[in-house]
Formats: C-alpha cells, structure tokens, sequence
C-alpha cells in the first residue's frame, strides 16, 4: 500500500488554457492557488467556477482557489515554506514572451524555486526558457522545466498523460515528481534542459508544417515523412546546443512532435491547416484565439539555426511561408525538391 502524499501549497502563475488544466489537475490532491494578471477575468472565473475565457467546460475542483492578487499568490508559497516539511511549488504558466517579464516581478523574492510550462526561444534573444531564468533570477534560485505531449483539454478531463521534469537540481527534480505524479498524471525525471526545452520548442513548428501538409492533402505518406524528418531537425539543433541525443527520442521529443502534429487540439496544426486554405497570418492568429508558439519560435530558431549552420529546411520553409509570403503549396514543393543524397534516412 502507497503512502499518502502530504497535500501541499501550489501556485500556478497563469490562467490561460494550459496553467488553468494544471490547476485543475493538482488541486484534486494539494492545495492550490489559480492567479491570473487580468482582474475581470478572474473574477468571471472565481464566480463561474471555471475558466470561462480561456478553458471553457471544465469546472473547478472544491477548494481551487483564483485570484488577480500577485502577492497573496506568492505569499501562497513563500509562507508555506518556512512550514517544517512543506514543500511548495511555484509554477509558471506564462507563455515564452511573458516569462521574462514574470520573472522580473519575481525578482528578489524569497522564492523556494519555480518550474515552468512553457515552450519555445524567447523571440528577441534567441535563449531557452531556462537561460532566461538565469539571466534574470541568477543561478541560485532552483528552477526545472516539466514538458510532455500534454494537451490542456485532456489533462483538465482527468485523461492519462506523462510529462518530464528536466532541472540540474536533483532535489528540485524529486519535489516535482513527489507532488505532480498522482493518479493519471505520470512525470519522468532527466537532467537534459536543453533537450527537453529543445524538443518541445521545435515540435510546434513542425507541426505547423505537417497541418500545411495535410491541408494541401498531401497524404499520411508526406505526414509521416515529415515528422521523421521533423525529428532529424529538432535532434540536430538540440544537440548542436548540447541536449543529449537520446532525450529525442522521448516524451518531450518524439511524444510531444507526434502529439502535435497529429492531433486536432493542437494549435499549431491549426495555423497550418489555415496557411493551406491561403489565409493570412493576422487573420489567423486572431481566429485562433489564443498563443500558436510555433508562429514567432519558427522565426527565432531560423535565426539561430543559421547563426550555427544547422540544417534545418522544413523549419526554414515554415518561416518562409509565416513571414516571406511563400504560399504552402510551394513550400512543399520546395521540401519535395531538395537532394536527399546528402542526409541520413
């Protein structure tokens, strides 16, 4: 017989689709606390029980608490941590663009630590999510990256998923896996930051590629293809940066491409299968509604793809069409076009 886990204070530092599943998820077993930046949004989801704008349909558990207060969310944690044996958690649940800006308000905190739960380059710098966080809070503060194929939708249902945990603090890693895994939630643990932040930063813009693809009806051939290829390109770039070449090859690399390449959740399949119909960029991010990561992470790692001289052509033609005016039909054409004799099958 297991153990009960002692219930813990958490707080979830974004209310979008994804930190809203992952409050839902953990408040069946710690004490939780849902902050979002936006008063009249949570008031609206304080008094619907639910988060009506952005994960509609999925009620909150009893005890899930919401809140627009910044410092009663962190006192959520940091008073719990003077607590003999508590071991809060600090999760933040921004999208890439806004983790900077969160972390400069967590700046000179006593913050025990923080695990993200986004994915991507930070568009002007070129820097995964962990750099950031130790360019703006410095190497003390302990930080881990959780990433998986993990659709919010689902995890809010109560659907098995399993995520990893990547932090080079063993500790950190270990409190993780303690209070995240529990009932359908299983979470691995590695030391590979790069790797996982790789993996689950690149995914996205193949999959923008594979719904272009499948938009054209260019078959579950061409699909297949292009997330193997996919592969190829995301464990070059990963290991070019100094990810392992295995951490590829799991969750947060295969699972998560596989994932959002092929499910019909996935909001970056969506922004292909729109580039396909011929719609225009703007329009289709404001159709959608929400944070497409792949549209401005295709422009920052061609970036750096070409600063390194890694080979990246489908991430190139994804950039080409989102932002050079290449119709998708010529994207394929060109990926189609390339001579093979040159790469690994």
């Amino acid at each position: 017989m297991h153990e009960a886990k002692q219930v813990q204070n958490i707080t979830v530092l974004g209310a979008g689709a994804w930190g809203t599943a992952v409050a839902i998820a953990l408040a069946a077993r710690h004490d939780v606390l849902l902050w979002g930046r936006n008063p009249a949004q949570m008031a609206r989801s304080a008094a619907a029980r639910e988060n009506t704008d952005y994960l509609p349909g999925f009620p909150f558990p009893e005890g899930l608490q919401v809140s627009a207060d910044f410092e009663a969310a962190l006192a959520h944690v940091t008073d719990a941590a003077a607590t003999p044996g508590a071991t809060p958690l600090l999760i933040a649940a921004c999208p890439v663009a806004g983790l900077r800006p969160l972390l400069q308000a967590l700046k000179g905190r006593p913050i025990p630590n923080i695990v993200w739960l986004c994915k991507g380059f930070e568009y002007d710098t070129g820097l995964l999510p962990h750099q950031v966080v130790n360019d703006v809070l410095g190497e003390g503060v302990a930080g881990a990256a959780l990433s998986g194929p993990s659709f919010a939708q689902e995890v809010a249902r109560g659907l098995p998923c399993a995520l990893t945990v990547a932090s080079a603090s063993s500790e950190l890693r270990e409190r993780v896996v303690s209070l995240v895994h529990g009932g359908n939630m299983r979470v691995y643990s590695c030391d590979d930051m790069v790797g996982v932040e790789v993996g689950g930063a690149v995914k996205n813009i193949l999959a923008i590629a594979t719904g272009a693809a499948d938009g054209l009806g260019l078959g579950l051939n061409a699909r297949a293809a292009l997330i193997t290829r996919g592969l190829a390109e995301i464990t070059r770039l990963g290991t070019a940066l100094g990810g392992h070449a295995g951490t590829f090859m799991g969750l947060t690399g295969m699972g998560d491409l596989i994932l959002t390449c092929t499910g019909d959740l996935s909001r970056n399949r969506r922004v292909g299968l729109a580039l396909a119909e011929g719609k225009q960029l703007d329009t289709i991010v404001r159709e959608l509604g929400h944070v497409a990561e792949g549209v401005p992470c295709a422009k920052a790692v061609r970036e750096l793809a070409r600063r390194m001289g890694v080979d990246m052509p489908i991430t190139n033609a994804v950039a080409g069409v989102l932002f050079d005016g290449i119709p998708a039909a010529e994207m394929a054409g060109q990926l189609l076009a390339r001579d093979p004799r040159n790469e690994l099958a």
